[in-house]
Protein backbone atom coordinates (compact mmCIF):
# COMPACT_ATOMS: atom_id res chain seq x y z
CA UNK A 1 0.00 0.00 0.00
CA UNK A 2 2.80 2.38 0.76
CA UNK A 3 4.68 1.54 -2.06
CA UNK A 4 1.86 2.71 -4.26
CA UNK A 5 0.82 5.49 -2.70
CA UNK A 6 4.55 6.97 -2.95
CA UNK A 7 4.55 5.50 -6.81
CA UNK A 8 1.41 7.66 -7.32
CA UNK A 9 2.89 10.83 -5.98
CA UNK A 10 6.07 10.59 -7.78
CA UNK A 11 4.11 10.58 -10.61
CA UNK A 12 1.58 13.02 -9.92
CA UNK A 13 4.68 15.16 -9.69
CA UNK A 14 6.45 14.54 -12.69
CA UNK A 15 3.26 14.84 -14.55
CA UNK A 16 3.04 18.14 -12.87
CA UNK A 17 6.65 19.30 -13.64
CA UNK A 18 5.77 17.48 -17.39
CA UNK A 19 3.23 19.79 -17.79
CA UNK A 20 5.36 22.92 -17.07
CA UNK A 21 8.20 22.36 -19.53
CA UNK A 22 5.63 21.10 -22.43
CA UNK A 23 4.48 24.40 -22.53
CA UNK A 24 7.03 26.58 -24.63
CA UNK A 25 6.02 29.58 -23.54
CA UNK A 26 5.92 29.09 -19.45
CA UNK A 27 9.08 27.26 -20.01
CA UNK A 28 10.46 30.47 -21.03
CA UNK A 29 9.51 32.40 -18.45
CA UNK A 30 10.81 30.19 -15.88
CA UNK A 31 14.00 29.83 -17.23
CA UNK A 32 14.47 33.23 -17.68
CA UNK A 33 13.19 34.19 -13.55
CA UNK A 34 15.64 31.41 -12.73
CA UNK A 35 18.65 33.31 -14.50
CA UNK A 36 17.99 36.27 -12.79
CA UNK A 37 17.64 34.50 -9.81
CA UNK A 38 21.12 32.88 -10.18
CA UNK A 39 22.87 36.50 -11.13
CA UNK A 40 21.15 37.98 -8.03
CA UNK A 41 22.70 34.82 -5.76
CA UNK A 42 25.93 35.61 -7.67
CA UNK A 43 26.17 39.62 -6.96
CA UNK A 44 25.53 38.94 -3.38
CA UNK A 45 29.00 37.66 -2.90
CA UNK A 46 31.18 39.59 -4.78
CA UNK A 47 32.78 42.03 -2.52
CA UNK A 48 32.35 46.02 -2.68
CA UNK A 49 35.95 47.70 -3.64
CA UNK A 50 38.33 48.25 -0.50
CA UNK A 51 36.64 45.42 1.28
CA UNK A 52 38.90 42.84 2.71
CA UNK A 53 37.40 39.52 1.62
CA UNK A 54 39.69 37.16 3.56
CA UNK A 55 38.58 39.09 7.38
CA UNK A 56 34.96 39.27 6.34
CA UNK A 57 35.24 35.22 5.59
CA UNK A 58 37.47 34.79 8.92
CA UNK A 59 34.62 36.88 11.06
CA UNK A 60 31.56 34.52 9.35
CA UNK A 61 33.28 31.35 9.75
CA UNK A 62 34.14 32.54 13.81
CA UNK A 63 29.68 32.31 13.78
CA UNK A 64 29.64 36.00 15.02
CA UNK A 65 26.52 37.46 14.42
CA UNK A 66 25.00 40.73 14.14
CA UNK A 67 21.50 41.86 15.73
CA UNK A 68 18.54 44.12 15.60
CA UNK A 69 17.96 45.48 12.26
CA UNK A 70 21.03 44.66 10.75
CA UNK A 71 19.96 40.94 11.67
CA UNK A 72 16.74 41.68 9.70
CA UNK A 73 18.62 43.61 6.80
CA UNK A 74 20.90 40.50 6.72
CA UNK A 75 17.96 37.83 6.49
CA UNK A 76 16.20 39.60 3.27
CA UNK A 77 19.40 40.16 1.91
CA UNK A 78 20.42 36.37 1.88
CA UNK A 79 23.47 36.92 4.23
CA UNK A 80 24.51 39.51 1.45
CA UNK A 81 24.87 42.32 4.48
CA UNK A 82 27.71 40.48 5.87
CA UNK A 83 29.43 39.58 3.33
CA UNK A 84 29.88 43.17 2.22
CA UNK A 85 28.96 42.61 -1.16
CA UNK A 86 28.35 44.64 -3.78
CA UNK A 87 24.13 43.55 -3.38
CA UNK A 88 24.83 43.77 0.53
CA UNK A 89 21.58 46.00 0.90
CA UNK A 90 19.28 43.44 -1.08
CA UNK A 91 16.03 44.93 -1.51
CA UNK A 92 14.99 46.36 1.92
CA UNK A 93 15.76 49.85 1.00
CA UNK A 94 13.18 49.14 -2.07
CA UNK A 95 10.85 47.47 0.64
CA UNK A 96 10.85 50.51 2.86
CA UNK A 97 10.43 52.94 0.15
CA UNK A 98 7.28 51.11 -0.47
CA UNK A 99 6.36 51.13 2.96
CA UNK A 100 6.76 54.71 3.32
CA UNK A 101 4.72 55.27 0.29
CA UNK A 102 1.63 53.36 1.29
CA UNK A 103 1.68 55.37 4.51
CA UNK A 104 1.94 58.88 2.86
CA UNK A 105 -0.98 57.82 1.25
CA UNK A 106 -3.32 58.53 4.44
CA UNK A 107 -0.91 62.01 5.11
CA UNK A 108 -0.51 63.47 1.72
CA UNK A 109 -3.61 63.75 -0.29
CA UNK A 110 -2.13 64.07 -3.62
CA UNK A 111 -0.84 60.45 -3.33
CA UNK A 112 -3.96 59.34 -2.62
CA UNK A 113 -5.69 60.72 -5.54
CA UNK A 114 -2.57 59.34 -7.57
CA UNK A 115 -3.36 55.74 -6.64
CA UNK A 116 -7.05 55.96 -7.17
CA UNK A 117 -6.41 57.46 -10.60
CA UNK A 118 -5.31 53.86 -12.10
CA UNK A 119 -2.69 53.02 -13.89
CA UNK A 120 -1.66 56.27 -14.58
CA UNK A 121 -1.05 57.53 -11.24
CA UNK A 122 0.02 54.25 -9.60
CA UNK A 123 3.08 54.49 -12.29
CA UNK A 124 4.18 57.74 -11.29
CA UNK A 125 3.60 56.11 -7.57
CA UNK A 126 6.40 53.36 -8.89
CA UNK A 127 9.12 56.09 -9.84
CA UNK A 128 8.52 58.11 -6.36
CA UNK A 129 9.27 54.61 -5.21
CA UNK A 130 12.57 54.14 -7.23
CA UNK A 131 13.49 57.70 -6.60
CA UNK A 132 13.26 57.09 -2.80
CA UNK A 133 14.79 53.78 -3.28
CA UNK A 134 18.08 55.28 -4.28
CA UNK A 135 18.21 57.85 -1.66
CA UNK A 136 17.37 55.21 1.22
CA UNK A 137 19.93 52.97 -0.58
CA UNK A 138 22.59 56.06 -0.24
CA UNK A 139 21.29 56.50 3.75
CA UNK A 140 21.88 52.65 4.38
CA UNK A 141 25.09 52.23 2.74
CA UNK A 142 26.62 54.83 4.55
CA UNK A 143 25.44 53.45 8.00
CA UNK A 144 26.98 50.02 7.35
CA UNK A 145 30.20 51.14 5.90
CA UNK A 146 30.21 53.53 9.04
CA UNK A 147 29.37 50.39 11.15
CA UNK A 148 32.03 48.46 9.48
CA UNK A 149 34.72 50.80 9.94
CA UNK A 150 33.89 51.42 13.43
CA UNK A 151 34.19 47.17 14.02
CA UNK A 152 30.93 46.80 15.45
CA UNK A 153 29.59 45.02 12.57
CA UNK A 154 30.02 41.57 14.14
CA UNK A 155 29.23 42.35 17.19
CA UNK A 156 31.42 44.84 20.35
CA UNK A 157 33.33 40.99 21.40
CA UNK A 158 34.18 40.78 17.21
CA UNK A 159 38.30 39.78 17.15
CA UNK A 160 40.77 42.24 15.53
CA UNK A 161 39.92 40.84 11.89
CA UNK A 162 36.67 42.03 12.37
CA UNK A 163 37.39 45.46 12.51
CA UNK A 164 39.35 45.74 9.94
CA UNK A 165 37.18 45.02 6.98
CA UNK A 166 38.04 48.23 5.11
CA UNK A 167 40.94 48.55 3.61
CA UNK A 168 41.09 52.27 2.95
CA UNK A 169 39.34 55.05 4.88
CA UNK A 170 39.81 57.80 2.37
CA UNK A 171 37.14 59.86 1.51
CA UNK A 172 36.93 58.56 -2.02
CA UNK A 173 37.22 54.96 -1.37
CA UNK A 174 34.01 55.26 0.59
CA UNK A 175 32.15 57.34 -1.61
CA UNK A 176 33.03 54.53 -4.43
CA UNK A 177 31.73 51.83 -1.67
CA UNK A 178 28.70 54.07 -1.11
CA UNK A 179 27.68 54.31 -5.43
CA UNK A 180 28.84 50.59 -5.82
CA UNK A 181 26.07 49.55 -2.85
CA UNK A 182 23.29 52.07 -3.92
CA UNK A 183 23.66 51.14 -7.82
CA UNK A 184 23.42 47.30 -6.37
CA UNK A 185 20.14 47.87 -4.75
CA UNK A 186 19.05 50.02 -8.33
CA UNK A 187 20.32 46.82 -9.86
CA UNK A 188 18.25 44.66 -7.68
CA UNK A 189 15.07 46.46 -8.03
CA UNK A 190 15.60 46.95 -11.92
CA UNK A 191 15.99 42.84 -11.91
CA UNK A 192 12.91 42.71 -9.81
CA UNK A 193 11.03 44.78 -12.51
CA UNK A 194 12.05 42.52 -15.31
CA UNK A 195 10.76 39.70 -13.45
CA UNK A 196 7.77 40.59 -13.15
CA UNK A 197 7.00 41.52 -16.62
CA UNK A 198 8.78 38.81 -17.96
CA UNK A 199 9.15 35.76 -15.66
CA UNK A 200 6.70 33.87 -13.45
CA UNK A 201 5.40 35.77 -10.02
CA UNK A 202 6.45 39.16 -8.17
CA UNK A 203 10.05 40.07 -8.89
CA UNK A 204 10.52 41.99 -5.99
CA UNK A 205 8.91 39.19 -4.09
CA UNK A 206 10.63 36.51 -5.63
CA UNK A 207 14.01 38.34 -4.47
CA UNK A 208 13.46 38.27 -0.33
CA UNK A 209 12.19 34.54 -1.07
CA UNK A 210 14.95 33.45 -2.56
CA UNK A 211 17.20 35.18 0.09
CA UNK A 212 15.60 34.08 3.09
CA UNK A 213 15.86 30.42 1.54
CA UNK A 214 19.17 31.00 0.74
CA UNK A 215 19.62 30.97 4.78
CA UNK A 216 17.95 27.83 5.57
CA UNK A 217 20.90 25.17 4.49
CA UNK A 218 23.08 27.11 6.78
CA UNK A 219 20.74 27.67 9.54
CA UNK A 220 19.63 23.51 9.62
CA UNK A 221 23.30 22.93 9.33
CA UNK A 222 24.05 24.85 12.27
CA UNK A 223 21.44 23.88 14.92
CA UNK A 224 22.63 20.02 13.91
CA UNK A 225 26.23 20.49 14.56
CA UNK A 226 25.47 22.50 17.52
CA UNK A 227 22.63 20.48 19.43
CA UNK A 228 22.38 17.75 17.54
CA UNK A 229 20.72 14.93 15.48
CA UNK A 230 18.03 14.50 17.89
CA UNK A 231 17.61 18.26 18.04
CA UNK A 232 17.40 18.68 14.40
CA UNK A 233 14.99 16.40 14.04
CA UNK A 234 12.31 18.24 16.20
CA UNK A 235 13.13 21.40 14.48
CA UNK A 236 12.24 19.70 10.85
CA UNK A 237 8.68 18.72 12.74
CA UNK A 238 8.28 21.75 14.19
CA UNK A 239 8.72 23.90 10.69
CA UNK A 240 6.80 21.24 8.85
CA UNK A 241 3.91 21.65 11.55
CA UNK A 242 4.29 25.39 11.40
CA UNK A 243 4.31 25.61 7.64
CA UNK A 244 1.30 23.57 7.35
CA UNK A 245 -0.69 25.61 10.20
CA UNK A 246 0.73 29.25 8.09
CA UNK A 247 -0.78 27.95 4.90
CA UNK A 248 -4.31 26.90 6.50
CA UNK A 249 -4.14 30.62 8.11
CA UNK A 250 -3.07 32.77 5.08
CA UNK A 251 -5.43 30.79 2.86
CA UNK A 252 -8.33 31.74 5.36
CA UNK A 253 -10.84 34.19 4.59
CA UNK A 254 -14.00 35.91 5.16
CA UNK A 255 -16.11 35.71 2.18
CA UNK A 256 -19.30 38.57 2.78
CA UNK A 257 -21.87 37.58 -0.24
CA UNK A 258 -22.50 40.58 -1.98
CA UNK A 259 -25.77 41.14 -5.02
CA UNK A 260 -25.67 43.41 -7.87
CA UNK A 261 -28.97 45.08 -8.80
CA UNK A 262 -29.99 44.36 -12.48
CA UNK A 263 -30.22 47.26 -14.50
CA UNK A 264 -31.37 47.74 -18.00
CA UNK A 265 -29.56 49.88 -20.81
CA UNK A 266 -31.47 49.86 -23.68
CA UNK A 267 -32.45 46.67 -24.04
CA UNK A 268 -29.44 44.85 -22.62
CA UNK A 269 -29.67 43.80 -19.03
CA UNK A 270 -26.32 44.83 -16.82
CA UNK A 271 -25.68 43.55 -13.22
CA UNK A 272 -27.51 40.73 -11.38
CA UNK A 273 -24.54 38.81 -10.38
CA UNK A 274 -23.41 37.70 -6.69
CA UNK A 275 -20.07 37.86 -6.05
CA UNK A 276 -17.83 38.26 -2.42
CA UNK A 277 -15.84 40.32 -0.76
CA UNK A 278 -12.72 38.34 0.66
CA UNK A 279 -11.45 39.75 3.90
CA UNK A 280 -8.32 37.41 4.89
CA UNK A 281 -7.56 36.78 8.14
CA UNK A 282 -3.89 38.09 7.70
CA UNK A 283 -4.75 41.15 6.06
CA UNK A 284 -1.72 42.90 7.21
CA UNK A 285 1.22 39.83 5.80
CA UNK A 286 4.26 40.50 7.27
CA UNK A 287 4.64 44.38 7.55
CA UNK A 288 3.55 44.27 11.24
CA UNK A 289 6.73 42.10 12.46
CA UNK A 290 8.88 44.31 10.39
CA UNK A 291 7.80 47.66 12.07
CA UNK A 292 7.64 45.49 15.35
CA UNK A 293 11.57 44.69 15.42
CA UNK A 294 12.62 47.84 14.09
CA UNK A 295 11.11 49.95 16.87
CA UNK A 296 11.93 47.43 19.53
CA UNK A 297 15.34 47.70 17.81
CA UNK A 298 15.53 51.67 18.90
CA UNK A 299 16.35 51.18 22.78
CA UNK A 300 19.32 49.24 21.95
CA UNK A 301 20.60 51.25 19.74
CA UNK A 302 20.09 54.67 22.38
CA UNK A 303 21.90 52.70 24.87
CA UNK A 304 24.78 51.43 22.33
CA UNK A 305 25.48 55.52 22.00
CA UNK A 306 25.25 55.99 25.49
CA UNK A 307 28.01 53.45 27.04
CA UNK A 308 30.19 55.16 29.63
CA UNK A 309 33.84 55.60 29.20
CA UNK A 310 36.54 53.17 30.52
CA UNK A 311 35.76 53.07 34.43
CA UNK A 312 32.67 55.01 34.44
CA UNK A 313 29.45 53.84 35.49
CA UNK A 314 26.65 53.15 33.24
CA UNK A 315 23.21 55.14 34.15
CA UNK A 316 20.65 53.19 34.88
CA UNK A 317 18.23 53.47 32.03
CA UNK A 318 21.19 51.90 30.06
CA UNK A 319 21.68 49.19 32.00
CA UNK A 320 17.94 48.57 32.60
CA UNK A 321 17.47 48.33 28.78
CA UNK A 322 20.73 46.72 28.04
CA UNK A 323 18.88 43.84 30.83
CA UNK A 324 15.43 43.62 29.22
CA UNK A 325 15.20 44.91 26.03
CA UNK A 326 18.17 43.88 23.96
CA UNK A 327 18.24 39.93 23.94
CA UNK A 328 15.35 37.86 22.34
CA UNK A 329 15.61 35.76 25.21
CA UNK A 330 14.30 38.23 27.84
CA UNK A 331 10.52 38.18 28.61
CA UNK A 332 9.94 41.97 28.37
CA UNK A 333 11.21 42.21 25.16
CA UNK A 334 9.12 39.53 24.35
CA UNK A 335 5.66 40.71 25.88
CA UNK A 336 6.59 44.04 24.02
CA UNK A 337 6.83 42.40 20.80
CA UNK A 338 3.74 40.61 20.82
CA UNK A 339 1.84 43.56 21.82
CA UNK A 340 3.36 45.53 19.13
CA UNK A 341 2.85 43.41 16.57
CA UNK A 342 -1.04 43.04 17.92
CA UNK A 343 -1.16 47.05 17.25
CA UNK A 344 0.67 47.54 14.19
CA UNK A 345 -1.49 44.65 12.68
CA UNK A 346 -4.78 46.74 13.81
CA UNK A 347 -2.98 49.97 12.61
CA UNK A 348 -1.95 48.86 8.99
CA UNK A 349 -5.15 47.09 8.17
CA UNK A 350 -7.04 50.19 8.96
CA UNK A 351 -4.38 52.53 6.67
CA UNK A 352 -4.81 49.58 3.78
CA UNK A 353 -8.52 48.86 4.43
CA UNK A 354 -11.06 51.59 3.73
CA UNK A 355 -14.53 50.22 4.99
CA UNK A 356 -16.26 53.67 3.57
CA UNK A 357 -14.70 53.67 0.26
CA UNK A 358 -15.92 49.87 -0.10
CA UNK A 359 -19.45 50.99 0.51
CA UNK A 360 -19.15 54.01 -1.37
CA UNK A 361 -18.32 52.05 -4.22
CA UNK A 362 -20.82 48.85 -3.64
CA UNK A 363 -23.09 51.71 -3.65
CA UNK A 364 -22.09 53.15 -7.22
CA UNK A 365 -22.29 50.31 -9.10
CA UNK A 366 -25.63 48.85 -7.31
CA UNK A 367 -24.16 46.43 -4.63
CA UNK A 368 -25.49 45.64 -1.91
CA UNK A 369 -25.01 43.23 0.99
CA UNK A 370 -27.72 40.87 1.49
CA UNK A 371 -29.76 42.23 4.60
CA UNK A 372 -27.54 45.21 5.34
CA UNK A 373 -28.88 48.78 4.16
CA UNK A 374 -25.93 50.66 1.08
CA UNK A 375 -24.46 53.68 2.16
CA UNK A 376 -22.82 54.44 5.87
CA UNK A 377 -24.16 51.02 7.38
CA UNK A 378 -22.58 48.85 4.84
CA UNK A 379 -19.36 50.46 6.28
CA UNK A 380 -20.36 50.15 9.73
CA UNK A 381 -20.53 46.19 9.16
CA UNK A 382 -17.36 45.85 6.87
CA UNK A 383 -15.54 47.74 10.08
CA UNK A 384 -17.42 45.07 12.57
CA UNK A 385 -15.60 42.45 10.63
CA UNK A 386 -12.98 43.67 9.70
CA UNK A 387 -11.96 44.18 13.57
CA UNK A 388 -12.86 40.35 14.81
CA UNK A 389 -11.49 38.95 12.41
CA UNK A 390 -7.79 41.01 12.37
CA UNK A 391 -7.45 39.79 16.50
CA UNK A 392 -6.89 36.17 15.62
CA UNK A 393 -4.96 37.45 12.52
CA UNK A 394 -2.62 39.69 14.97
CA UNK A 395 -1.90 36.84 17.54
CA UNK A 396 -1.38 34.37 14.70
CA UNK A 397 1.14 36.71 13.36
CA UNK A 398 2.45 37.74 16.89
CA UNK A 399 2.75 33.96 17.43
CA UNK A 400 4.92 33.22 14.77
CA UNK A 401 7.10 35.73 15.38
CA UNK A 402 7.79 34.42 18.54
CA UNK A 403 8.96 31.02 17.71
CA UNK A 404 12.80 31.71 16.35
CA UNK A 405 12.94 33.88 20.23
CA UNK A 406 11.81 30.53 22.00
CA UNK A 407 13.46 28.90 20.32
CA UNK A 408 16.58 30.43 20.87
CA UNK A 409 15.39 30.62 24.57
CA UNK A 410 15.22 26.64 24.80
CA UNK A 411 17.37 25.41 22.30
CA UNK A 412 20.14 28.34 22.15
CA UNK A 413 19.59 28.03 18.33
CA UNK A 414 20.40 31.38 15.94
CA UNK A 415 17.78 34.28 16.31
CA UNK A 416 17.22 33.51 12.40
CA UNK A 417 15.35 30.51 13.17
CA UNK A 418 14.41 29.34 10.20
CA UNK A 419 10.77 27.83 10.74
CA UNK A 420 9.21 31.35 12.13
CA UNK A 421 8.99 34.90 12.01
CA UNK A 422 9.14 36.80 8.98
CA UNK A 423 10.97 34.34 7.37
CA UNK A 424 8.67 31.79 7.34
CA UNK A 425 5.99 33.85 6.58
CA UNK A 426 7.67 35.40 3.69
CA UNK A 427 8.51 31.91 1.97
CA UNK A 428 5.07 30.51 2.63
CA UNK A 429 3.26 32.92 0.94
CA UNK A 430 5.40 33.83 -2.20
CA UNK A 431 5.66 30.46 -2.01
CA UNK A 432 1.77 30.33 -2.17
CA UNK A 433 0.97 33.15 -4.66
CA UNK A 434 3.76 31.67 -7.69
CA UNK A 435 2.37 28.28 -7.72
CA UNK A 436 -1.33 29.79 -8.03
CA UNK A 437 0.19 32.01 -10.95
CA UNK A 438 1.48 28.80 -12.60
CA UNK A 439 -1.32 26.87 -12.49
CA UNK A 440 -3.61 30.22 -13.62
CA UNK A 441 -1.02 30.13 -16.71
CA UNK A 442 -1.39 26.21 -17.49
CA UNK A 443 -5.15 26.50 -17.37
CA UNK A 444 -5.34 29.14 -19.80
CA UNK A 445 -2.83 27.06 -22.38
CA UNK A 446 -4.36 23.48 -21.34
CA UNK A 447 -7.32 23.63 -19.27
CA UNK A 448 -5.59 21.64 -16.75
CA UNK A 449 -3.87 23.00 -13.87
CA UNK A 450 -0.79 22.52 -12.04
CA UNK A 451 -2.68 20.72 -8.80
CA UNK A 452 -5.24 18.20 -10.21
Amino acid sequence: MRVDLRKNLEAFLFSAIARIFRTPDLRKKIGFTLGIIALFRLGSFIPAPFVDFGNVQLCLAANQGTSGLYELVNLFSGGALLQLSVFALGIMPYITASIIVQLLRVVIPHFDTLYKEGAAGQSTLTQYTRYLTIALGILQSTTLITVARSGALFGTSASTECTQLITNDAWYAIMLMVITMTAGTGVIMWMGELVTERGVGNGMSLMIFVSIAALFPGSLTAIGQQQGFDTLIIVLIVGVLVVAGVVFVEQSQRRIPVQYAKRMVGRRTYGGNNTYIPIKVNMAGVIPVIFASSLLYLPALLAQFNQPAAGQEAPAWVVWISQNLTGGDQPLYMAMYFLLIIGFTYFYVAITFNPEEVADNMKKYGGFIPGIRAGRPTAEYLDFVLTRITLPGSIYLGLIALIPLIAFSLIGADQNFPFGGASILIVVGVGLETVKQIDSQLQQRHYEGLLK
